[in-house]
C-alpha cells in the first residue's frame, strides 16, 4: 500500500507542460511538478519520488530527498515559528511544521531538535513532534546479540549515552565502552549487545574482534584518569614496560591509541600521552 510520506519508485504514465503524472496506485495518478522532472524523462520510466500534501492538500510528488519518512526521527533545524508552531528544515522546498501542541519545549529558531515525523490523522498532514518518548516502541525488543542497528544519539545519563534504536526503541551506549566523540542527534550505526531480561537493551559501537581493541583504550584511558591525565608511555616503549605498566602487546598499545587519538581522547607527545578530557 502507498502511503504519504514515504519514497516510491513511481511509473511516468502522462506528460503535461507544468510536469509529469506518476502512478500513484490506490492514491491515484499524482503530479511531478516540472521542475523535479529529470531531463529526457518520458512515459515510462520510473523515478523514485516523495510524496507529500501541497497547501491544497493534494497528493504530490518530489524528487528532493527528506531527511526524514514518515516513521522515522531526525535532527532537524528550526528556521521559522508561526501562530501554528515550528518550521523545520528537512530537505524539501516546503518546511516541516512542528506544532505547538507537539513541543516538548519552546522552539528558538537556529537551533536544531530530535523530532519524530508522522502523519496526522485528522487531515493527513505530515507533521513532526519533538515529544519523542511517546513514539517509542513499549513493547520488549526480539534483537539478537550483535545484530547491526542503526542510532540517534538521544541524550546523556549517569551510564552513557541514550540512542533510538531503529526509529523503535531506547538502547543504552555505557561511556566506559564509547572510543568517539557522539553529539546530540547524531545518526551512526552500532551493534546490540544485549537485551536484559527487564527489556533494556545496551549497546557497542564496535563488535567482534574490535572488542579486544576497545578493552586495551578503555584500560588506557582508566589508567590516563588514575595518572593525573599523563602517561609516560609512547610508540617508542619498549614492549617489556607497556606490558608491566598496562598488560598489553606493544602492537595492541600503539593500535588503541591511534583510535584514541583519532577519537580526540587523548594527545600524543614526544614525552608520553596526554588526556584530551
Amino acid at each position: 500500500m502507498i502511503q504519504i510520506g514515504k519514497n516510491y519508485p513511481l511509473e511516468v504514465v502522462k506528460e503535461v507542460s507544468f510536469g509529469v503524472y506518476l502512478n500513484a496506485q490506490e492514491l491515484g495518478q499524482v503530479l511531478l511538478p516540472k521542475k523535479f522532472v529529470p531531463k529526457g524523462c518520458a512515459v515510462g520510466d520510473i523515478l523514485n519520488v516523495f510524496l507529500y500534501l501541497d497547501s491544497e492538500d493534494i497528493v504530490i510528488a518530489t524528487t528532493q530527498t527528506p531527511l526524514a519518512q514518515v516513521g522515522e526521527f531526525a535532527y532537524l533545524k528550526a528556521v521559522a515559528t508561526s501562530s501554528y508552531g515550528a518550521f523545520l528544515d528537512w530537505g524539501l522546498d516546503k518546511d516541516l511544521l512542528l506544532p505547538f501542541g507537539e513541543q516538548h519545549r519552546e522552539i528558538e529558531v537556529g537551533r536544531s531538535y530530535l523530532v519524530y515525523v508522522y502523519a496526522n490523522q485528522a487531515d493527513e498532514r505530515i507533521v513532526a513532534s519533538s515529544k519523542v518518548d511517546k513514539f517509542l516502541d513499549k513493547t520488549p525488543a526480539e534483537y539478537q546479540a550483535g545484530e547491526e542497528v542503526e542510532l540517534y544519539i538521544g541524550g546523556t545519563t549517569d551510564l552513557g549515552f541514550k540512542a533510538i534504536v531503529n526509529h523503535q526503541h531506547w538502547g543504552v551506549l555505557f561511556q566506559n565502552e564509547v572510543f568517539q566523540r557522539l553529539s546530540f542527534g547524531q545518526k551512526i550505526n552500532g551493534f546490540v549487545k544485549q537485551v536484559r531480561s527487564d527489556g533494556k537493551i545496551d549497546l557497542i559501537l564496535q563488535k567482534g574482534a574490535q572488542q579486544s581493541f576497545d578493552k586495551h583504550s578503555e584500560t588506557i584511558i582508566n589508567k590516563l584518569h588514575r595518572a593525573g591525565g599523563f602517561l609516560p608511555l609512547t610508540d617508542k616503549t619498549d614492549a617489556e614496560v607497556i606490558y608491566e605498566q598496562l598488560g598489553m602487546s606493544k602492537k595492541a598499545f600503539k593500535r588503541a591509541i591511534g583510535g584514541l587519538f583519532k577519537a580526540g581522547q587523548l594527545s600524543i607527545d614526544a614525552d608520553g600521552l596526554r588526556s584530551s578530557k
